[in-house]
């Protein structure tokens, strides 16, 4: 049926009246009920995601792969075999302690009884040419200690408290026999490059070349390592994954 001239006058007058206002609060209401379920479902995945680093993390290491994640201090009270799961994830592993421009950790005992000590020379020239120490893993409990540990710690350089650069770049899959006595140490080869890396570095595959270097100064140097004995805790908390730490030496650059 063929429209009359009215009709379509009316049909263009309907087009041009102004449009209904837009309920802007409604539609950012719904916008976000939809959005919802997917950031539910990115963070269900970023926590399965940590907790498997934390299950499987620990016989990778024995074999020969890379550190884990550990426990948390105050896991949810749902009993049974989740509670061990949630009390395994805690921190990063030691590689990834201390990031370009963050706080850098402090010294906190280890449940083993191990202690990291640096031993840098007491001052190194300006530039961005690495600086070689050692790293010594004491043991100070009453009890032999028996695991592994990676093949070197992770060093920081910080200054006022704030890390300039730690160990960076590939990681070296391969692992170090601990079987220490009371009062015994081994020692591990390390080293420090005197420049500062920032926030995009820990972002990429590797830091810049091109970091530039540090001025003269007092610096401190601290490390970390990642250690896992022989035998979880005979009570079933967790894997016995242990954190290792010093207490930040100083370094004089110039």
């Amino acid at each position: 049926m063929s429209r009359s001239e009215s009709d379509l006058r009316d049909l263009f007058a309907a087009a041009d009246a102004p449009a209904a206002p837009i309920d802007t609060a409604r539609v950012i209401a719904r916008a976000r009920r939809r959005r919802l379920p997917r950031q539910i479902g990115a963070g269900a995945l970023g926590a399965f995601a940590i907790a498997s680093i934390a299950v499987i993390g620990v016989p990778l290491l024995q074999t020969g792969s890379g550190p884990a994640v550990t426990t948390m201090e105050s896991a949810p009270d749902s009993g049974g075999a989740s509670d061990s799961l949630l009390v395994e994830i805690k921190r990063a592993p030691a590689d990834r302690l201390n990031l370009c421009t963050s706080p850098v950790a402090e010294f906190v005992p280890s449940a083993s009884g191990l202690v990291l000590d640096v031993e840098f020379p007491a001052t190194a020239p300006v530039g961005t040419a690495p600086i070689q120490g050692v790293v010594h893993l004491t043991n100070t409990s009453a009890e032999t200690v028996s695991g592994s540990t990676a093949s070197s710690p992770a060093v920081a350089l910080s200054q006022n408290g704030i890390v300039l650069w730690h160990s960076n770049g590939p990681v070296d899959l391969s692992a170090t026999r601990v079987d220490l006595a009371p009062g015994e140490s081994l020692e591990y080869s390390a080293f420090f490059v005197p420049v500062s890396c920032g926030v995009e570095d820990d972002s990429a595959e590797a830091f810049r070349s091109d970091l530039p270097a540090v001025p003269a100064g007092l610096y401190e140097i601290s490390a970390a390592i990642d250690f896992v004995p022989d035998a979880a805790p005979a009570d079933g908390t967790g894997s016995g994954l242990d954190l290792v730490t010093s207490e930040r030496a100083t370094i004089e650059l110039q």
